[in-house]
């Protein structure tokens, strides 16, 4: 009885023991997650927007205390982790300059280095934007024209980019994956070329450094991008949400009905198999079936979510190929997306520069219509026209520098000061019929109309019947005049309307004027959702 008294004595400390051990394992855990720690975008070689309060944020402890000391400031910052460990920020930032180094001390410390004080900007979209200045890994990224000698040239640390990481979640991230990058031949093969091109010019312009947050995926459609709530407050776009959760729903079912399908072909006869009952076909797993690249929110939540509080000066946009099938419910689809992420800002009057869709074969006047009507209608916006930068059959134009420069053409005008440049060709204002003839107004026509190479092309004019016939038209002052043998009693215009438009009017600033109609009736994709 001793030895079995004593064994359980033993025992009992052996247990204490493993308690104990436990408890110092659960403690050691406990002070490794009380290391402060900091999201991606918060490293070494990163860009804060100059001349504002920027938010910096990260986690720790519970209750734990962050101290911050910025190398532009004369005195640390601190603040403390609520109950969930995260902690967040704001601090001043004074004029462009640097190399800064920022400190972030709770448990432990963390050193960022080679921070510049400059211009911050998101650039985002489907391939065009993602598109890379060298040739890269898939067979769309051919490079901009010249690359390599293009690549040797780059050597610039005040240019500087941050690309995301490509994720597709249901719920919203904290976090990404990337770490900021200095332009030089070997980073900035795989810069996003468009947003290089725009950056380089603001720099050269203004002297002040430039980084971009470069969240970016090929192929994916405007509502994987947009908050998945902003959608469904609304009647016309909720279809696009309604429309994967129905499909997710049903898929199941599908492949059950398939297996069915599937093993009475296989146990059919050799006999009956020769009589052509073919094999069948298994279904297409749909895009509501997983989350994926096309699912409405799900880039929003992977890609963009994770950068929400990181200040910016603004953003720009090249993306709609992948909407033109339903171009007339992206008039509604692109403004959600531009007012759910302003609002996730905090700032109605973010600019929001984007490209209008250059022509091919896939792509149709309705979307760049789509286009045209949001940069008309949602404030702190700008359109830059491509007309004249297409390829009929690559959707990718190799061109870049031209759309780059174009668009900064925006923020110089609007956000840096330079007043004198002029940022959009021609936008279509009104029209009047003057007898057979109709007169069509322009905004943006910043010295007047000209017309390159030759006559005026791409107008055509109908009557009532609605039917479009090529048309003359001629540069009259700021205004184009319109008609046709064809139609005695016009009216309406049309302007390069069509999937691949060859025009040829522009201002006296040299950029190209946007396509357009004057009609209001019934267009293809329209009640397409």
């Amino acid at each position: 009885m001793h030895r079995l008294k004593l064994s359980k004595k033993v025992m009992g400390i052996v247990w204490v023991k493993k308690v104990q051990a436990v408890s110092l394992l659960f403690f050691v855990s406990a002070c490794a997650f009380a290391n402060v720690s900091l999201p991606a975008l918060i490293a070494d070689n990163m860009m804060l927007q100059q001349k504002t309060r920027v938010t910096l944020w990260g986690w720790a402890s519970p209750g734990e205390k962050v101290e911050i000391t910025a190398g532009w400031l004369k005195a640390p910052v601190s603040t403390v982790t609520d109950k969930k460990g995260d902690w967040t920020v704001n601090i001043p930032t004074i004029a462009a300059g640097g190399p800064y180094i920022l400190t972030f001390k709770a448990s432990n410390t963390i050193t960022i280095r080679n921070v510049l004080l400059g211009e911050v900007w998101i650039c985002s979209g489907q391939s065009n934007m993602e598109f890379t200045i060298a040739k890269g890994p898939r067979s769309w990224e051919a490079g901009v024209n010249n690359y390599e000698q293009e690549v040797a040239k780059i050597n610039n640390p005040k240019i500087r980019m941050f690309t995301v990481e490509e994720v597709a979640t249901d719920t919203p991230k904290k976090d990404t994956k990337g770490e900021w990058q200095e332009a030089n031949p070997q980073n900035a093969r795989l810069f996003s070329a468009i947003a290089y091109y725009y950056g380089r010019e603001i720099f050269e312009k203004t002297g002040f450094p430039v980084g971009f947050i470069n969240s970016t995926w090929g192929g994916t459609p405007a509502e994987s991008w947009t908050r998945k709530e902003a959608m469904e407050t609304d009647p016309d776009l909720k279809v696009i949400v309604d429309r994967f959760e129905k499909q997710k729903a049903h898929y199941p079912q599908a492949i059950k009905d398939y297996d069915v399908a599937l093993a009475k072909w296989k146990a059919d006869t050799a006999a009956a198999k020769k009589q052509h009952i073919k094999l069948p076909k298994a279904p297409s797993k749909p895009k509501g079936g997983s989350v994926n690249n096309t699912t409405p929110g799900a880039l929003y939540n992977g890609m963009i979510a994770p950068l929400i509080p990181y200040t910016i000066k603004g953003f720009i946009w090249y993306q709609g190929e992948s909407n033109a099938d339903r171009a007339y419910q992206y008039r509604k689809l692109f403004p959600t997306l531009i007012k759910s992420w302003r609002a996730d800002w905090h700032n109605n009057n973010l600019p929001f520069y984007f490209v209008q869709i250059s022509p091919h074969y896939t792509q149709n006047g309705e979307i760049r219509e789509a286009q045209m009507l949001t940069y008309k209608t949602i404030p702190h916006t700008g359109m830059v026209v491509t007309t004249d930068n297409g390829d009929s059959a690559l959707v990718h134009p190799r061109n870049k520098e031209l759309v780059g420069k174009r668009l900064a053409l925006w923020p110089l005008k609007y956000d840096y000061g330079f007043k004198d440049i002029v940022s959009s060709g021609p936008i279509y204002r009104s029209m009047k019929i003057e007898g057979d003839k109709i007169r069509i107004f322009f905004d943006e026509v910043n010295g007047g109309l000209m017309a390159k190479n030759g006559d005026l092309k791409e107008f055509t004019v109908a009557g009532s019947d609605q039917v479009f016939h090529g048309a003359q038209a001629v540069i009259d002052g700021n205004s184009v005049v319109v008609s046709s043998a064809l139609v005695s009693k016009p009216v309406a215009v049309r302007f390069a309307f069509r999937a691949i438009p060859l025009p040829n009017l522009y201002n006296t600033a040299g950029l190209p004027a946007s396509p357009f109609r004057t009609d209001s009736w019934p267009v293809i994709t329209q009640g397409i959702n």
